[in-house]
Order: C-alpha cells, then sequence, then structure tokens
C-alpha cells in the first residue's frame, strides 16, 4: 500500500480539494462584485444619475414627469452579433429609440458592433476595428478593468451593463436634466457616396473650446440571419447601426459660421435607410454636449433642409 491508498491521505485530498473549491468561489463573486462596483462608482460620480431603488422603480412605459422640452441624449451600445447576451440589448436600444420613454429626453440612439467576437464561430456584418477602439477609450476613460458586451454609454459619461432597462431609463431621465448647447443640421444631400451637410452651433455659457464634432452615418434598421456561433440559428433585428464614425472638425469652426461637412457612405446599403447624427463631444472622449440627428434619411441633390433637434 502507497501512502495515496491510506484512508488519511483520502482525507487530506477530499479537504484540499472542497478548500480550493472554495477559494475559487469567494474569488469569482469578488470579481462580479467589483465588477458592478465598477460600473456603479463611475455613474454615480456623475451628479446628473439617480439611481432607482427597489421603492422607486422607474416603468419604461412612462418614464420621468412631461416636459414640454426635449433635451438630446445620446445612447450608444457596443454590441455584437457574436455575443448571446446582446439581443436583449438590441431590443431595449429599439424600444428607447421608437417608444421614447423618457418625456423630456430626445433619445439619439447608436448601435456600435465591436470586433473582438468575431473569432468566436461568427463574423458581424457591422463590426469596425474603430468602434473597438473607442469602447476601450471610454474603458479607460471610466476607470474599467476591460471592455465587455453588451455595454451602453449615456452622453460618454455612464457606463452600464446594456440590458439593464431600469438603470437605462435612469440614467437618461438625469441627463436629460443637464442642458445642451443648440446644435443643427441644415442642407443634407447625397451624391454617389459622399454624403454632405452643414452643422451650425450656438454658443452658450459652457466652455466648447476644447469639444470635438463627429459624424455618424447610421443604417436605420437591418436583420441578419446568424448561421454560427452563440446565437447561431437566430434572426437579430438592429436598429440605428453606425456604419461610419467620422471627426469632422472643431466646435470653434461650427461657432464661428457654419461648418460644411462631407462623409462616406457604406457601399452596401441604400441612401433611403440612411441617416447622419452629430455629436459634439469633449476631446478625448469625454462628455457630449450637443447631439443632433437627420428626421429622415438625406436624398440626393438638390440639397433638402432637415428639422433641427436642440436641447436647452
Amino acid at each position: 500500500m502507497t501512502i495515496f491508498d491510506t484512508p488519511r491521505f483520502r482525507v487530506f485530498a477530499l479537504c484540499a480539494t472542497v478548500v480550493f473549491v472554495a477559494l475559487f468561489g469567494l474569488l469569482f463573486t469578488h470579481h462580479i462584485a467589483a465588477v458592478h462596483a465598477s460600473r456603479r462608482s463611475v455613474a454615480e460620480a456623475d451628479a446628473r444619475v439617480v439611481f432607482p431603488t427597489d421603492d422607486s422603480h422607474t416603468d419604461l412605459r412612462t418614464g420621468s414627469a412631461p416636459n414640454p422640452t426635449r433635451t438630446p441624449v445620446v445612447v450608444e451600445l457596443f454590441t455584437s452579433e457574436g455575443c448571446s447576451s446582446c439581443p436583449p440589448a438590441d431590443a431595449l436600444l429599439a424600444h428607447l429609440l421608437k417608444d421614447q420613454p423618457v418625456p423630456n429626453a430626445d433619445i439619439l440612439v447608436l448601435e456600435e458592433h465591436v470586433d473582438y467576437w468575431n473569432s468566436l464561430g461568427w463574423n458581424d456584418r457591422f463590426s469596425s476595428h474603430q468602434l473597438t477602439a473607442r469602447q476601450t477609450q471610454y474603458a479607460h476613460d471610466l476607470h474599467l478593468d476591460s471592455v465587455y458586451t453588451p455595454q451602453m454609454v449615456v452622453d460618454g459619461t455612464n457606463q452600464f451593463v446594456g440590458n439593464d432597462s431600469s438603470y437605462a431609463v435612469s440614467a437618461i431621465s438625469h441627463s436629460a436634466r443637464a442642458p445642451k448647447l443648440n446644435l443643427a443640421i441644415s442642407a443634407l444631400a447625397v451624391d454617389g457616396r459622399q454624403l454632405s451637410g452643414t452643422i451650425s452651433l450656438t454658443a452658450g455659457t459652457t466652455d466648447v473650446s476644447d469639444a470635438d464634432l463627429y459624424a455618424a452615418v447610421v443604417e436605420s434598421s437591418a436583420s441578419t440571419e446568424v448561421k454560427e456561433g452563440e446565437n447561431g440559428g437566430r434572426t437579430l433585428q438592429h436598429v440605428s447601426i453606425v456604419r461610419n464614425l467620422q471627426r469632422i472638425g472643431r466646435s470653434a469652426d461650427a461657432v464661428a459660421a457654419p461648418l460644411k461637412f462631407t462623409v462616406c457612405t457604406p457601399a452596401d446599403t441604400a441612401a433611403a435607410n440612411l441617416r447622419v447624427v452629430i455629436l459634439l463631444q469633449r476631446a478625448g472622449q469625454g462628455a457630449i454636449l450637443a447631439a443632433a440627428s437627420s428626421p429622415q434619411a438625406p436624398v440626393p441633390a438638390p440639397a433638402i433642409s432637415t428639422a433641427v433637434h436642440s436641447g436647452t
């Protein structure tokens, strides 16, 4: 008989296994708690955000108290067709866009597909390394350990798990209370694969000397039959998919005079299914200070004027 066959060794091995499992469970629980604590601590640093409690749940159908003035609030969703947790977040984003559940907010949504899921069984046709880099910058600025999907970011300052509907409505409601600068889009036109327009920015009391202007070309809607990966066999529905995100100037450029811009549109999408969303964002991908969206698809020349989304 060897030492490995003795009752004492078997008892020792059993005890060691129990201790190992207990320690692993403790470390895993601590990691999950740390992720949620990080998410909440980042958002709580923004004085505009108040979080729902068990006795103050915000219903998605009612949102906050009615307000005749709607302030633009930008909701970015980092997602992937290869992520099985993402379809509920995609559906939440579509609800926020279609139903506008927060009365004092004009919710402008951007569905941004990252590319780090592509090696895990399904290549997301909307994915972009540029959007992965944008999410990575947010992770750095908001002091996160890593990127993840699905993730929502409201107005560049508040991030959370992208299928958390109660948290999303609370964050949007309180972000809508912060004043935004007036940003207007006009003279949108498409010529081949070039989309052009003009931006006007009304300077206010907010210092915008360190802010950048971005144009996001978005595909209004699309669906994908996923063949492989975690969502294999499912048909996924998408809204406001970012196909091109381009820096088009500085805030000073639009304050001094109307700023003309030109961006590329995707070759695989008709102009009738495209919109443009303009963002004014603090340098270094900080807080979003103003936003505007074309209310309908731009049409081929001659140029048309579009309605203006503006905040107070």
